[in-house]
């Protein structure tokens, strides 16, 4: 199967993941695949899972959204945050579902912050069960 490089890039942070088979990105209008000889785009991603499959094997990230840049030398994942399955602290995305929860219960503050909150942590314990 062809491949392509993949690139991860944070505010804080780049990191090369080298060569790639197959990428699943979670696009703000669905999720999206990304092959060799992609067309090139530039994607807006939400909060979700990203899958990497590399060298046959599947790896999974959870994302809080950004952009994916596919040009014909690599595809760039320009994130916001990410951890790969085993990076995440289940423990610390189950308090911070359980304080979204009570925000939006309660009502406080911003209703689309907190439910932003909420769906970040629904998706790292989501992620975190691969």
């Amino acid at each position: 199967m062809s491949s392509f490089q993949l690139e991860i890039v944070t505010p804080t942070k780049v990191s090369d993941e080298g060569q790639v088979e197959y990428v699943r990105c979670p696009g703000l209008d669905g999720s999206f695949g990304v092959m060799a000889s992609h067309r090139e785009a530039i994607i807006a991603l939400g909060i979700g899972e990203i899958k990497v499959t590399q060298n046959g094997k599947d790896h999974f990230l959870a994302t809080s959204g950004g952009f994916t840049e596919i040009t014909k030398e690599k595809v760039e994942l320009l994130l916001e945050t990410y951890e790969r399955t085993e990076e995440i602290d289940t423990s610390r995305a189950e308090n911070a579902l359980k304080r979204a929860e009570e925000r939006i219960k309660a009502r406080e503050t911003d209703a689309i912050r907190n439910k932003a909150a909420l769906e970040r942590a629904v998706n790292r314990l989501r992620v975190s069960k691969r």
